[in-house]
Parts: structure tokens; sequence; C-alpha cells
């Protein structure tokens, strides 16, 4: 492997790493339900993503064939994360979860 590609390699394994704990972080931070699913809708499956490339592209180049276990990753990752995501947020609204003080003043819950 040429070192051009371990750079790449690199850059989206720590990529991923970054959006990934980005989204594990929000999680745990944000005040409210609603909120919180921005972390691992959003951030961590573009984190995901990235660590799924990089695999995808490394046992591409060393086993000299498309492994279709990393493309179904992704593939149902996008599909169900925003789909759960919408879901939660419509239960959540349809039991009447509430939002928390420092999120009504921003156009929340008003």
């Amino acid at each position: 492997m040429n070192q051009a590609l371990e750079i790449l390699l690199s850059i989206l394994l720590l990529t991923g790493g970054f959006f990934t704990l980005a989204g594990a972080i929000g999680l745990a931070r944000l005040p409210d339900f609603y909120t919180r699913l921005h972390g691992p809708t959003k951030a961590t499956t573009l984190g995901v993503g990235a660590i799924m490339i990089s695999s995808l592209i490394y046992f591409s180049v060393t086993e000299g064939s498309i492994n279709m276990t990393e493309i179904l990753i992704m593939v149902f990752l996008v599909l169900t994360a925003p789909v759960s995501a919408n879901m939660m947020a419509k239960a959540a609204m349809h039991i009447g979860v509430r939002t928390t003080e420092e999120t009504r003043g921003q156009g929340w819950d008003q």
C-alpha cells in the first residue's frame, strides 16, 4: 500500500472518529430529548460512514475485490437512522415529551 492511500485512510478514520465522538458527546450533553436526537442521527451517521468508507477502500486494495458488507452497513445506516429518529420524535410529541427551558426560548415548543 502506498503512502498516499495510507494518508487518505488515516484522514477518513480520524474524520469518522471525530464525528462519532461529537455525536456521542452531543447525546450526553444536549439538554432534552429532541435536541439529543441530533447527535446519533447526524454526526454519528457521518462518522460511521467515513469509517466504513475507509474500511471499504482498505479491504478493496488488500484483497483485490469489493466487500459487500461495508456497502450494506452504510446503506442500512443511511436508511434507518433518519427514519428511526423521525419516528422517535413523532412518538415523543404524541405522548407529550416537553422541551427544557433552554430550548423553549429558541423557537421550540412555543
